[in-house]
């Protein structure tokens, strides 16, 4: 009897560790795969994240063929104008250029001031502000490098003017026409269609 029941206490403990075993087992089975599982969702959603980044940036049009298909043409650049030494407003002394009707060019000079004779010896001065009419936008490429020696021909001819010179419509022509003469001369072989008078103030 002593010798059965050390047998069953044997057997007994073997049968338990190997219902444990078999419990033990069947968790670690099941765990195993939702490790895998989850493994295996977290690749998928970055390979599927990755080729749909990948999809986005290949496929995204150009904008080369954006632009044949419908969007907005580029505008045409804008002629040049004057020399201004850095693009943004122009400087104090600089003449401006402005597009004018049927392709002429207007190129304003800035205003000058200059000592006027007279018979009293009173100081007069004339304030002066002149527009030349040019052909095209190359005169005006012509007249920018002149631009010192057009500056001094016209101090020198309007100093040597008399108020009574400037009188009426008759002085303002004649005024228009020097100096018509004169520009040309210095741009010959270019010529400036016409002299225009904007201001003329005689104090």
């Amino acid at each position: 009897m002593a010798k059965d029941k050390v047998k069953e206490a044997e057997v007994a403990p073997e049968g338990e560790g190997a219902a444990e075993g078999e419990d033990g087992a069947a968790p670690a089975k099941k765990k195993l795969p939702l490790k895998m599982l989850i493994i295996a969702g977290a690749a998928a959603v970055l390979v599927l994240g990755g080729g749909g980044g990948a999809a986005f940036f290949l496929l995204k049009p150009k904008p080369e063929a954006a632009g044949e298909h419908g969007a907005k043409p580029e505008k045409k650049p804008k002629k040049p104008k004057a020399d201004h030494g850095g693009g943004g407003k122009p400087e104090a002394g600089a003449p401006t250029v402005k597009e004018g009707p049927d392709g002429v060019v207007f190129y304003t000079l800035p205003d000058m001031v200059v000592n006027i004779q007279t018979t009293d010896g009173k100081p007069t001065y004339l304030k002066l502000k002149l527009t030349f009419e040019l052909p095209d936008e190359h005169m005006a490429e012509v007249l920018n490098p002149n631009m010192p020696r057009l500056q001094d021909m016209l101090q020198t001819f309007l100093r040597e003017l008399r108020p009574e010179d400037l009188q009426g419509s008759q002085g303002s022509y004649q005024l228009r026409m020097e100096i018509l003469r004169r520009v040309n001369l210095l741009a010959a072989p270019n010529k400036v269609n016409a002299v225009l008078i904007e201001e003329m103030l005689i104090s």
